[in-house]
């Protein structure tokens, strides 16, 4: 396969149709770009946007998220969902200052030491903030290469070595063009080369996708389900931070467990997140969002 062919027509498709995201304008900061990262991740672009430009408004540099109580980043999280994010954030945000003079590291293992970044986290910061050349793998990412390089509807459940090579083959040898092919191969994966609706004759590289020259043949791998939620401790989290953050006061216990009928469940959820810091003691019968 000709992987240079496939880059220059994504980066021109790329070019022509590429949405209008905040985060991706030349005036964003590295700590914008890394405060959306968090939010995305396993989070969509449309529930993203109005969050992100509040919490960036509201904190625009990590000192200013490092000087506010912990509790208020769970409760400007909102409804993104895994507020464990939040804490995370706000912790690398305190790293960055008291060790990085507040400045977003632009150095991999310096980002990898930050609270809540990964191998991924890292390397999107890295490319996206920074323009420097690395392999950004994303779910969308892997899809559009299992595609079109393995021939397959979809990559298997966890990256490994071998999607990696196959990735670093793709990868263009300029720094910025590199970053600029992390997008873009992000972005036909989010629109064209979707999941469940994959919009095949709209694709600009159609003609070298190794799955649709075979006639997109069906996913033959493990049985893959999605994620369901309605009734489920994350539901049931859920519903109960949203009483705290509803609330500038401590909220009585009796209060909080009358946000959720399953009273066992409740008492589960309740402790998971007593030990996620993501809600605090704050008297014997009372409870809050961390300090």
């Amino acid at each position: 396969m000709n992987s240079a062919a496939v880059v220059s027509e994504v980066l021109r498709w790329y070019d022509a149709t590429a949405r209008d995201l905040p985060w991706r304008r030349p005036e964003a900061t590295p700590w914008q770009i890394m405060v959306s990262e968090f939010m995305l991740q396993q989070t969509p672009v449309s529930r993203v946007l109005v969050p992100w430009q509040e919490w960036v408004d509201r904190w625009p540099a990590p000192a200013a998220l490092a000087a506010a109580p912990a509790g208020e980043a769970v409760r400007a999280w909102g409804r993104l969902g895994y507020p464990r994010r939040a804490l995370r954030l706000h912790a690398a945000a305190t790293v960055i200052t008291d060790e990085h003079d507040g400045q977003v590291p632009n150095d991999r293992d310096k980002l990898l030491a930050l609270p809540g970044v990964g191998s991924y986290t890292a390397a999107a910061i890295l490319s996206f903030a920074f323009g420097q050349r690395q392999v950004v793998l994303d779910t969308n990412v892997r899809r559009v290469l299992a595609r079109v390089a393995g021939g397959v509807q979809f990559p298997g459940a966890a990256p490994t070595r071998a999607e990696s090579a196959v990735a670093e083959e793709f990868l263009p040898r300029h720094a910025p063009r590199a970053a600029r092919w992390a997008a873009a191969s992000m972005e036909l994966g989010a629109l064209t080369c979707t999941a469940a609706s994959p919009r095949c004759r709209d694709c600009p590289i159609r003609s070298r996708c190794a799955w649709f020259q075979s006639g997109c043949p069906a996913w033959t791998g493990p049985l893959r389900r999605g994620q369901s939620y309605q009734g489920t401790d994350r539901q049931c989290r859920g519903a109960l931070l949203a009483v705290l953050r509803s609330s500038d006061e401590p909220v009585r216990r009796s209060e909080l467990a009358g946000a959720w009928p399953d009273q066992l469940q409740y008492q589960r959820a309740l402790a998971s997140l007593l030990a996620d810091g993501l809600v605090v003691t704050a008297t014997a019968d009372t409870l809050a969002l961390p300090h």
